[in-house]
């Protein structure tokens, strides 16, 4: 059994928007419009710079209904060039691409298999002594546990399993889609399960190893941090390094930045300075669509409550000053008055604020919004950016009803006494 090399991606989504910038910066949407083709072009790259030996794609290669068909020959022509490149590409198709109308209808060069919908199959390469085993969704909403089926290891060989799966544990706000558990992988007999559906990075288990590549490319500020795919090198039938490889191009990022005590309005943007330089360096020079949150018990609580627009022109001017591609996204405050330890506020005010933040974590509230948003849900198509759209409400709504509970709290708490 030869040294080879391979690199396993999942949820490329090509063609998908970032959900949020077309709505909040039309010229921000429009520089990193073309951000996951660009990302998936780093990912042909990597693979021939490497030398691999082959490419996994672990589903949801298109964003649902491929509307646009040159978004298939986009992909086709990335084959294609991994074809001339010597690279064999084996791929199953997730939830999204199930409901894609065009995707069966594309015309891949030879290197690509696209493992059957009907069941498992398993390809072998055997100058590099490896079976790979797979199966593509047959449909969008596949609730029955696919990996059960999977063929037995083929003896004396490096044995791959290529899944799109909600793994128990890992699967977070994703559908539940082809459900199975670590411990299931685990004792399959296999060397490496190359996993798709969840788009955070995750190691779930070594020899063998589970692995969820996550996507390529954030596409809202939930799909904060580096995004990329995995690099695998395998020699004697065992894996020797597994690293995960930023490929994404333009980087979500959501940064908490603590003012409590501080009562200075300029040291206050100095500290939010510093953190937002060092997201910013972390990002390598990509362009960082930011999500700050402002936080801590100070005396400017009222000041930047009160005065939320003001700040925020503030951050954007600080962002103008420093040598990143830094958009802000959104500035959320959640700073409070500074209160003594075991002290409540006795004003209405404070009981006010109290009720509040009560009410914020009812969990009546909880479920009545959770009632609502699957209202909402039955009426969106069946998408990646309805379920990024819910997720969205999900985390905003309760936020920005207490935010402005809050900020109507503090104008009655700190007018002038009209008595």
């Amino acid at each position: 059994m030869t040294g080879f090399t391979f690199v396993h991606a999942a949820d490329l989504h090509l063609d998908s928007p970032l959900l949020g910038l077309a709505g909040k910066s039309a010229d921000y949407a429009a520089r990193v419009e073309a951000a996951s083709r660009e990302a998936f072009d780093k990912l042909v790259a990597l693979a021939i710079d490497e030398r691999c030996r082959f490419m996994l794609l672990a589903g949801d290669i298109f964003d649902g209904d491929l509307r646009n068909f040159q978004t298939g020959l986009y992909f086709m022509e990335g084959m294609r060039r991994l074809d001339e490149a010597g690279i064999s590409v084996f791929m199953v198709l997730g939830n999204h691409d199930a409901g894609n109308r065009f995707a069966d209808k594309l015309s891949l060069s030879g290197n690509v298999h696209v493992f059957p919908k009907a069941r498992a199959a398993t390809h072998l390469l055997d100058d590099v002594g490896v079976a790979i085993h797979g199966r593509s969704f047959p449909r969008p909403d596949v609730s029955e546990d696919l990996a059960r089926e999977y063929p037995a290891a083929t003896q004396a060989l490096f044995n791959i399993g290529v899944l799109h799966t909600a793994c128990a544990g890992s699967e977070g706000h994703h559908a539940r889609y082809a459900p199975c558990t670590r411990e299931q992988l685990a004792n399959h007999g296999y060397d490496y399960w190359a996993l798709g559906h969840v788009h955070a990075h995750a190691v779930l288990g070594e020899h063998p190893h589970i692995v969820y590549p996550g996507n390529l490319q954030g596409r809202h500020p939930r799909e904060a941090g580096a995004k990329g795919a995995v690099l695998v090198k395998v020699d004697e039938g065992r894996v020797i390094s597994l690293e995960h490889r930023a490929l994404d191009v333009v980087r979500w990022a959501s940064i908490m930045v603590d003012i409590s005590g501080l009562n200075d309005q300029p040291e206050l943007l100095d500290l939010v300075r510093h953190h937002i330089v060092q997201e910013a360096e972390r990002a390598d020079g990509r362009p960082i669509a930011l999500r700050l949150s402002v936080t801590g018990s100070t005396p400017l609580h009222s000041r930047l409550t009160l005065e939320r627009a003001a700040f925020r022109e503030d951050v954007e001017t600080l962002l103008a000053t420093i040598p990143h591609d830094v958009w802000l996204e959104k500035l959320t405050l959640e700073t409070r008055h500074p209160v003594q330890p075991g002290a409540v506020d006795p004003t209405v005010a404070g009981k006010l604020e109290q009720e509040v933040t009560r009410l914020s974590q009812d969990s009546g509230i909880a479920r009545a919004l959770e009632a609502r948003l699957a209202e909402i849900r039955t009426k969106l198509p069946a998408s990646a950016h309805a379920d990024a759209f819910i997720e969205q409400m999900r985390a905003e709504i309760p936020e920005r009803a207490a935010a402005l509970a809050r900020s109507l709290v503090s104008e009655a708490g700190h007018a002038p006494d009209q008595a």
